[in-house]
């Protein structure tokens, strides 16, 4: 049975989460763990999240909360029949961004959290959150992937329903403010364990270390003494 999820999540593009995934699920796999490790974009062709994929290419982008809830219990239990022991995942649950793109409130977010708990039950959670200032990660994403990059972000955001007060990279950066606080509030009240983690203060390796020994303890079983 699969025993551990770990859910990498971060409160902006280029704040490193994905280098942080990679960090961890090559930890799990040399201390002998099954792991899968979920990359962000795989949410699009994934078959345990084939019906979230026709819903958001259907023309409108926008999913329905029973669609996420459906793929993520059917994830699990993919990975229970397989043998997977720790789910290193990038950018997927508790889908925030994503719900409140599409126009959901806090308290619809709130029970949507709700019903991936108990989608994933009993497999235990560990969100691992990473937060820098959004401002310094945009521009951080907007050197790495380039100015056509940044253009595409903000309209991707000022498209959605619910964050079409995103115009330019500064009030992207203002929503991601504001969207990192409700996030941090609906984890508060969840289930689910959660480890915060300062992208601005440490580098990408002292960042895996830190959040390493933060979940050696949850994952004694998995990561024998010395891994």
């Amino acid at each position: 049975m699969t025993t551990h999820w770990i859910a990498v999540m971060g409160n902006s593009p280029g704040v490193g989460k994905s280098t942080l995934c990679v960090a961890l699920a090559s930890w799990l796999r040399d201390a002998g763990a099954v792991v899968d490790h979920f990359e962000e974009d795989e949410i699009l062709t994934r078959a345990q999240f084939r019906g979230v994929a026709e819903e958001f290419v259907d023309g409108k982008g926008v999913v329905h909360p029973r669609t996420l809830v459906a793929a993520t219990r059917s994830y699990v239990e993919h990975a229970r029949r397989s043998g997977v022991d720790v789910l290193v995942t990038d950018a997927l649950i508790p889908f925030v961004p994503s719900l409140v793109a599409w126009g959901h409130d806090e308290p619809a977010i709130a029970e949507i959290i709700r019903d991936l708990e108990r989608a994933v039950e009993p497999t235990r959670v560990s969100v691992v959150y990473l937060r820098d200032d959004p401002a310094v990660a945009l521009r951080r994403a907007v050197d790495r992937s380039g100015p056509a990059w940044g253009e595409w972000y903000v309209g991707k955001l000022g498209a959605a329903p619910g964050t079409r007060s995103v115009v330019d990279l500064a009030s992207a950066a203002e929503h991601l403010r504001r969207e990192a606080d409700l996030t941090l509030r609906l984890l508060a009240d969840s289930r689910w364990d959660v480890v915060i983690a300062d992208a601005g203060v440490a580098d990408a390796e002292q960042i895996a270390r830190d959040v390493r020994e933060r979940l050696r303890g949850r994952l004694q079983a998995l990561v024998p003494s010395g891994h």
